[in-house]
């Protein structure tokens, strides 16, 4: 069974991990269907069955992103190339050295052919996923106890305007408030992925208590305008800056006390902000899963954990290790990006015989994009030193992509901060789930969900560092359950407590 999965997922992970993978749209006399959101289906191995979960995301400038889970292996948001011409569609999962070829029926609600990988060729067929986003939309929704409000702010060096949800405890006000930055990989406002609202969880929970959330759609994703497959991490810290301007010039929002949470490598983005002169910087920051490590040495790290998981024994390790540094070497000495283009496409090409010309093209140019070049030399402990502000940076002893053993010292010893406090949280991953067995039960079947432990400590500490009294537990559960209502004339200690 070990051989079986770590045929799945073989030795060329080459920057797979973090880097989104476009679509190519063929020209056809057959309209291509949109599709957008999550098909499942189970693989049949030798010894068992794997599920597999292939995500579908439409982007404004009318590609994809496209991404394969594999949870029984633990394998997360491993890129795919999506080729559409009709109801025809082929995914290339480069790095697992697999591909799907099918048809897609029932109006994208089906996906149906073949799974070929080296010595398997299976009949597979994956099935829509109701999100739970799309799930809760047909329920009647209870009115929140805080306000919510659909939002566009402009990042006016990028000319482009974001889009995303503002949600405002009730009463008067200026509370504090927090942008939410999301993690490498064009993704929604809530950040959601397998019937997991991590976004939307978080803001829910500090709105509940007191706390302005803003959180957005990324570049190109939703009702976002711009391009994420173009941007640098730089870039994208002049989205966070955008978001605290907006968030200033609102009314019930304190000017003074507005933070940026940040996920992976919004973690880094948020640092990276607070590190940039006032008053652009943000007043506090929280680091969820953020990297101490420079960009390519987190990337040698996560394949050597993945190959490890999987199974592979030393001499497939050493070989995927030295396929990776030598990609990342060819991009770093090469500055001309059509020669690195082409060196790449050739590299790619003499390790795998079967891999088409035009798709090794297609990979060289996002091996050696704006963002890929940027994260490979980008290495956070060089403006730490400059952050001023408060930090909070949590790390779970169950991820898988961030090992905080490797990165949470660094980023706490580069702060150079008093004002930095830092936790591993046993038990939970990367998205900041606790382990599976604590999950909440709904209908029968347990629901992935936000480590309580890490809410708590986030909230708390948000208010320790702006100096604001915490809802009492009994005020914000009575708020809980019912709609929200005007502010009182004359609110008693308690409830001004509450905010």
């Amino acid at each position: 069974m070990r051989k079986a999965l770590f045929v799945l997922c073989s030795f060329l992970l080459v920057l797979g991990h973090v880097l989104p993978v476009l679509a190519k749209r063929l020209p056809s006399p057959d309209p291509a269907p949109i599709l957008n959101g999550q098909w499942k289906g189970p693989l049949k191995v030798p010894g068992g069955t794997l599920d597999l979960i292939i995500t579908l995301v439409p982007l404004t400038n009318g590609t994809y992103y496209a991404a394969l889970d594999a949870p029984q292996q633990r394998i997360s948001r491993m890129p795919a190339e999506v080729v559409l011409k009709g109801n025809d569609i082929t995914l290339n999962i480069e790095q697992a050295g697999s591909r799907f070829v099918g048809k897609v029926k029932n109006g994208g609600a089906q996906l149906e052919g073949t799974w070929t990988q080296p010595g398997l060729s299976v009949p597979l067929t994956l099935m829509r996923a109701v999100s739970a986003t799309a799930t809760a939309s047909k329920k009647p929704r209870l009115t929140p106890p805080y306000r919510e409000e659909e939002i566009m702010f402009t990042n006016a060096a990028a000319k482009i305007r974001l889009a995303g949800t503002l949600t405002i405890p009730a009463g008067p006000g200026p509370f504090p408030a927090v942008a939410l930055l999301s993690d490498s990989g064009p993704q929604d406002r809530d950040a959601e992925q397998q019937e997991y609202r991590m976004f939307g969880m978080l803001a829910d929970h500090l709105t509940r208590r007191g706390i302005a959330v803003l959180r957005f759609d990324d570049r190109g994703v939703g009702k976002s305008q711009g391009n994420y497959l173009t941007a640098t991490t730089a870039d994208l810290m002049g989205d966070a800056q955008a978001a605290m301007t907006f968030l200033r010039a609102r009314n019930l929002v304190d000017p003074q006390h507005i933070g940026l949470i940040g996920h992976g490598e919004g973690a880094n983005v948020a640092l990276l902000a607070a590190a940039q002169p006032e008053p652009a910087a943000p007043a506090f920051v929280v680091s969820l899963a953020g990297y101490g490590l420079p960009g390519r040495d987190v990337l040698v790290r996560q394949q050597v954990e993945i190959l490890r998981l999987i199974g592979a024994n030393p001499a497939q390790v050493k070989a995927a290790l030295d396929f990776h540094q030598h990609m990342i070497d060819i991009i770093r000495q090469t500055p001309n990006d059509n020669q690195a283009r082409g060196k790449v496409a050739a590299y790619l090409r003499l390790n795998n015989t079967d891999l088409d010309p035009q798709m090794a093209r297609a990979r060289a140019a996002q091996l050696t994009s704006p963002w890929s070049r940027y994260f490979l030399d980008f290495d956070p402990v060089v403006l730490l030193p400059n952050v001023k502000c408060p930090v909070l940076a949590l790390n779970g002893t169950a991820d898988l992509q961030v090992d905080p053993a490797q990165n949470l010292g660094v980023l706490k010893k580069g702060l150079h901060n008093s004002q930095v406090k830092s936790d591993k949280l046993v038990g939970v991953n990367h998205w900041f789930q606790p382990e599976a067995k604590d999950w909440p039960l709904i209908n029968g079947t347990q629901q992935p969900t936000f480590s309580p432990k890490a809410l708590d400590i986030v909230r708390e500490w948000i208010f320790d560092n702006t100096k604001r009294p915490q809802a009492t537990p009994t005020t914000v559960n009575k708020a809980a359950s019912q709609p929200a209502k005007k502010t009182p004339k004359k609110p008693t200690k308690s409830a001004q407590a509450s905010r």
